[in-house]
This record gives structure tokens, sequence and C-alpha cells, in this order.
């Protein structure tokens, strides 16, 4: 009869115990200036996550402002770090000149993933009030070197090198990038849907030109490019939508809006004068004051509507379904 008892009693509990474990929350902090949290700065949210760790794991950061310097190691994956909104919770840091070293927030992790919150550098951006002798240097706001990352209503400001899109799938949507010379950069294969390109081209002088793209295909097997889905590009000055930072460079914009500071040349091929046939930069189904391509330079390549539909679709960065995988949906 007692072994009976045990037996049963046994049984209820893995019946309670079960779908409890199933039904587990994720791992969760809360990072607080002001104390009422586990955390009162993100990166020692980061530092409190294990090495190669397996589950996804919340950082849920508090509205302010926060100054300091982030960084998610490689071997600790599976961070999602959400804030109070892009304009709520900003993350601020102005180390500058050396690309490597300046950005705000660096991610080498897989399986990044992060909401409404925005990362700045802020040496020569307008609104710190400070004008410095040189604004034409490195001054990284975001470094993103992981693999399967995605970024949802996020900011990214700076003037140079605002957004280091170095390596891997990425995933942009609904976000705002600003700068006025090579802002967006790097090796990424990533999709840019809906967001919105700011160009602060008048921090550059009278009369100069800043790009917003510098792609960094370096051959023609290589997966990566960027492409813009349903964008707006606008701002003040005038920018360039791309240059060729290596000899293969892919960039696309599709169905998106191009505003008049677009420089109506679009495209430069830099340092790979006589070899613009490598280059890969189109527009299709574009719209604006700066959509005309009448005066884009002229070899400037014209995909067929199928090239395109190929690059411009979730596809391109999405092989073996790691967006729908994520645990923040649109």
């Amino acid at each position: 009869m007692g072994t009976h008892r045990i037996i049963l009693g046994l049984a209820a509990l893995c019946c309670f115990c079960l779908p409890h474990l199933i039904e587990a929350k994720p791992f969760e902090v809360i990072v607080d200036q002001s104390g009422h949290g586990n955390f009162t700065t993100i990166q020692k949210a980061i530092d409190s996550v294990p090495i190669n760790n397996t589950h996804w794991f919340f950082i849920n950061v508090k509205a302010g402002l926060y100054r300091e310097k982030i960084t998610i190691p490689q071997k600790k994956p599976f961070i999602v770090i959400v804030g109070a909104g892009k304009r709520s919770t900003r993350v601020e840091w102005d180390d500058h000149a050396s690309l490597a070293q300046s950005p705000t927030f660096a991610t080498l992790a897989d399986n990044t993933v992060v909401k409404k919150i925005t990362f700045a550098n802020s040496y020569n951006f307008p609104s710190n009030g400070k004008i410095n002798k040189n604004p034409r240097v490195p001054a990284v706001a975001a470094f993103i070197g992981g693999d399967k990352s995605a970024f949802y209503s996020v900011g990214f400001a700076g003037i140079q090198d605002t957004l280091w899109d170095s390596d891997g799938r990425h995933y942009f949507h609904r976000c705002t990038i600003q700068g006025a010379v090579d802002f967006i950069l790097g090796s990424g294969q990533s999709i840019y849907q809906s967001c919105v390109i700011q160009v602060l081209g008048g921090q550059l002088g009278p009369g100069v030109t800043g790009y917003i793209t510098a792609q960094r295909r370096t051959n023609a097997n290589d997966a990566n490019g960027f492409v813009f889905i349903n964008c707006l590009v606008h701002g003040f000055g005038k920018a360039y939508l791309g240059r060729a930072w290596r000899p293969y460079s892919r960039v696309i914009f599709y169905n998106s809006n191009l505003t008049d500071v677009v420089d109506p040349l679009g495209w430069w091929e830099w340092n790979y004068q006589g070899y613009e046939k490598q280059l890969t930069y189109a527009e299709h189904g574009c719209f604006g004051s700066g959509s005309n391509t009448s005066r884009r330079a002229k070899w400037v390549k014209k995909l067929s509507a199928s090239a395109v539909q190929h690059l411009a679709d979730l596809s391109f960065i999405n092989r073996g379904g790691w967006v729908e995988d994520l645990p923040i949906r649109i």
C-alpha cells in the first residue's frame, strides 16, 4: 500500500512538473540605472551570461542614457537585448580613430537579437555640442560580427563608419541608421527592411559628398551583400548610395524612397576603376526625387527582375529558417 502511494505520488509530481518544465520562461535579467533591476549596466548583465550559453537569455534595459561600451564575446550566443524604445534607451560612447577599437556596441557572437534601443558614437555627432578638428575619422556605433543576428527598431547614430555590418547573415527591420561617410560598411550578408537611412551630409562641410554604403564583397563566389527593401533615404547634404570597398561590392536598393540627398551619379567605383563590371550596384522599383537613374554612373548594372527578386527576398539570408526561429517577431 505504501509503495502504491509512493508511485501515485511520483506520477502526480511528474504530471505537475513536466508541463512546467516545458513552459519554463527563458532566462531574463533587468538593467536599470536607478538600481531597481538586477544590474545597473548592460555590460554587467552580459558578463552574467554563461560561456557557451545555449538558451535565449533576455536582457531588458530600462529607459535611460547608458554611457558605456558594450561587447558580447564570441562564446556568448543567444543573447536578446530589449530596450524601452530607440528614443528612450540609448547607449553612447565617443571612441574614434581606430575602426576596430571605436565601437560603442560590438557583438562577436552568433544569434544576437536587439530591439528598441539606440547605439551611438557621439564623436562629432551633431547633438553632442562639440566641434572636433578632424570629423572624418572612424567612429563606429555598432560592430556586428556574428551570424544569424537580428535588429528590430534599433537606432545606429554616428558620422563615419556608423554601422560596421562586418560578417554573417543579418536582418534589420525598422531600424534608423544615421551618418555621412561609409556609414553602413562591411561584408555582411544582410537585409535592411523598412529602415530609415538618414544622411547627415552637412557635417562634412559645403560641397562635400558623403557615402551611404561601403560594401566589402571580395570575390564573385562570396554570398554577402547589402539589400535595402522598402527603405527611406533622406536627410541633408549629398551622398552616393555606395562606393566599392572591395572589387565585387554588392548593394541593392529595392522599392525604396530615394530623396534628393542622393547624388545623381549614385555610385562610385573608388579604388576599382577598370573593374566596374565586377561591381553589383542596382536600383529596382525605387521612387522619390533622388530615384532618377538617367545620370547614374554609366557602368552601373541593369539587373533583370528575376535577379533582383532573388536578392530582395528573405531567402537571401534565411538558409535554415533561422529568422522564423528567433524569439522576437516583427
